[in-house]
């Protein structure tokens, strides 16, 4: 049941008016939005809620142990079997196709025979979320919720499939007490989804059908200009896809109450590739951050051993993306990038000290900085919308490298400045960086990957796909990831200071066009569905 259409519409139009109905009640309103959840996991295939459900049961005994017997033992049999499950449906097929061709290549008959397993919609996320869970009640940062609470936690239907990726201790309090409709930011969830809903349809799936999927599934057949503007045109696709689907998911939890962490923040204005990653997929970074770079001892021993860290977590996250040897590479090749800036970075900074200062310089994880937690604006304020302050750091990251995890960009440099001249250099780069090795997450293999990389040079020629409306959809999708987030609220409250009358008009007249340009064509589902 995609965002975009008829039946999720008919669908969410019902469970929202349950939820507000059965709010004050949660003994009815915790069993609604179970079932609801379920009924939107299952509308593809009935079987996948069974594995939902196995998940959610294991878990929540695995919580309870741990929390009753502080056994590390119960913490890592619990992450194996997340794991475990994750792997065979996600990994089996790669692993055991893998395996194979390595032995074929040197005589030996193939051991592990080739299964199509299907791949339930959402696993990835719900699983993560399942790990953060154990995970941080055996670091005491939450203790276990009701069986039931947790259920809806892990089904909760808006962040299911693709995420934002939403921690225990950020849900599960939303929980114990009635939201108040009131209090809804109305506005801020309309525009959410209706930006979210443009990105999807008039942007992200024009651009993929008119030129990003004729060029990637025969690269030989199109010109040199025509490849560089489907990579270009991939970058904006996949910003705006995954933006949007994360958009209408916090739009829609708003409307029901409940408040999402951000998941995007510019990406595409980043000065470095450090800063890129605190901007994109922001929770499945602070994710990679408390559960893979973190553990694996962060920046605590050495530049050799922090990259190394880096190198690893980039890897293993590019692996969380897809079973295929394009999403390691993918992964790796980030991770040997932040590697080596971070490297420079130290190398800029011991050549420009001063004399007798101190050498020592912490070296920290380009991940985001943590989210802000919503709280009261006082009366008078932008409608309801809340002001933003930075959430108290858990007990077990406050000290040590933590500290170095989340530190803001520097001021902006003055208008005549060299490192204004500096900062358009970064950007320019990280963003060519970025958009080559999306090539790798766009192709289905390394051969293609490889044509596309070689048709960039080799076959100058006319551009029949790169149409006017493609060159201004690309635009229009940098300028989204460009818009800096003040002005958004700016545009809120301009809406809001609207007639109702208005506002209905402008309304229906962005949905006239959202419905126009899908037109009779069939909503793609979004690029992260499949991971």
């Amino acid at each position: 049941m995609i965002f975009p259409t008829i039946e999720f519409a008919a669908f969410f139009a019902v469970v929202l008016s349950l939820s507000w109905l059965l709010m004050p009640h949660p003994w009815a309103w915790k069993p609604m939005i179970l079932a609801a959840s379920y009924l939107f996991y299952g509308y593809a295939d009935a079987r996948f809620v069974l594995l939902l459900v196995a998940s959610t049961l294991f878990n929540q005994t695995a919580a309870r142990a741990i929390h009753r017997w502080h056994d590390r033992r119960i913490l890592i049999a619990a992450v194996a079997g997340n794991l475990g499950l994750l792997g065979w449906f996600k990994y089996y097929g790669f692993f055991a196709l893998s395996v194979n061709e390595a032995l074929r290549g040197v005589g030996l008959p193939a051991p592990l025979p080739l299964l199509q397993v299907a791949l339930p919609i959402g696993i990835s996320f719900f699983t993560f979320q399942a790990i953060s869970y154990v995970v941080d009640i055996h670091r005491g940062v939450t203790a276990p919720a009701p069986l039931l609470d947790f259920a809806v936690y892990e089904a909760f239907f808006p962040h299911l499939v693709a995420g934002p990726i939403v921690r225990a201790s950020e849900f599960l309090p939303q929980l114990t007490t009635p939201r108040d409709p009131r209090r809804v930011p109305l506005y801020r969830a309309l525009l959410l989804i209706l930006g979210g809903l443009a990105k999807k349809v008039v942007l992200a799936d024009l651009i993929a059908t008119r030129l990003v999927d004729p060029v990637f599934a025969v690269p030989a057949q199109h010109s040199s200009a025509e490849v560089l503007a489907a990579v270009y045109g991939y970058a904006v696709q996949i910003y705006c896809d995954f933006s949007a689907y994360s958009d209408i998911a916090i739009g829609l939890a708003l409307l029901l109450g409940f408040r999402f962490p951000d998941n995007f923040d510019r990406p595409y204005a980043a000065r470095s590739l450090q800063e890129f990653w605190r901007r994109w997929h922001m929770t499945l970074s602070r994710w990679l951050r408390d559960h893979i770079y973190l553990p694996l001892g962060g920046s605590r021993a050495g530049p050799r051993r922090t990259q190394l860290n880096l190198m690893i977590t980039m890897m293993l996250g590019g692996l969380w993306h897809g079973a295929a040897w394009t999403f390691v590479l993918w992964g790796t090749l980030h991770g040997a990038a932040l590697a080596l800036e971070r490297r420079l970075r130290a190398r800029r900074d011991r050549l420009g000290r001063p004399a007798g200062r101190s050498a020592a310089r912490p070296v920290s994880l380009p991940l985001p900085r943590r989210e802000a937690a919503p709280v009261p604006v006082p009366a008078g304020g932008l409608l309801t919308e809340p002001a933003l302050r930075p959430t108290t750091t858990p007990a077990h990251l406050a000290s040590g490298p933590a500290r170095e995890l989340g530190s803001a960009p520097g001021p902006a440099p003055g208008p005549a400045s060299p490192s204004r001249v500096r900062t358009w250099i970064g950007r320019l780069v990280v963003f060519h960086f970025v958009c080559a090795t999306w090539v790798l997450f766009r192709a289905p293999d390394l051969g293609t990957a490889g044509q596309v990389f070689a048709r960039l040079v080799s076959r100058p020629g006319p551009a029949p796909l790169v149409t006017p409306t493609v060159v201004a959809a690309i635009l229009a999708g940098l300028a989204t990831a460009a818009v800096p987030r003040a002005w958004w609220i700016v545009v809120r409250g301009q809406f809001a200071r609207l007639g109702v009358g208005l506002q209905i008009v402008l309304i229906t007249a962005a949905v006239t066009v959202i419905y126009h340009a899908v037109g009779t064509q069939t909503v793609s589902p979004f690029i992260y569905f499949r991971f």
